[in-house]
């Protein structure tokens, strides 16, 4: 139980810490929230709990091919809080990442990769 703690105590200092510089400079708490920490301290955490190779390395697969639908969110995001506010922006960019969520898994299907079961 104290490991759990100790697991979700770093993670969520990373989200505070990340969020803290943002709110100072923009353009850093950019740079280091777009790093892949979560999914680096995730297979930290696989690791040390013994977790078989072809586990992580399945995470790290997976985790590549998640990223490439998300990434139209950055765009669309900011010309949506533009013109709309805050909370239409962001429930429409997360209703398209859905969308391209899905799109993007008939799309990789025709080549074989299945990323859903």
């Amino acid at each position: 139980m104290v490991y759990i703690i100790f697991k979700y105590a770093i993670t969520a200092a990373l989200v505070v810490i990340i969020s803290e510089i943002a709110k100072r400079n923009d353009r850093l708490g950019s740079l280091i929230a777009s790093l892949p920490l979560v999914t680096i301290l995730t297979l930290i955490w696989l690791h040390v709990e013994s977790a078989s190779t072809e586990k992580i390395s399945n995470h790290a697969y997976y985790t590549f091919w998640f990223v490439i639908p998300t990434l139209p969110l950055f765009l669309v995001f900011p010309k949506l809080n533009a013109m709309f506010g805050f909370w239409v922006s962001i429930s429409s960019s997360i209703v398209i990442t859905i969308i391209l969520f899905y799109l993007f898994q008939i799309l990789l299907s025709r080549f074989g990769i299945q990323l859903f079961p």
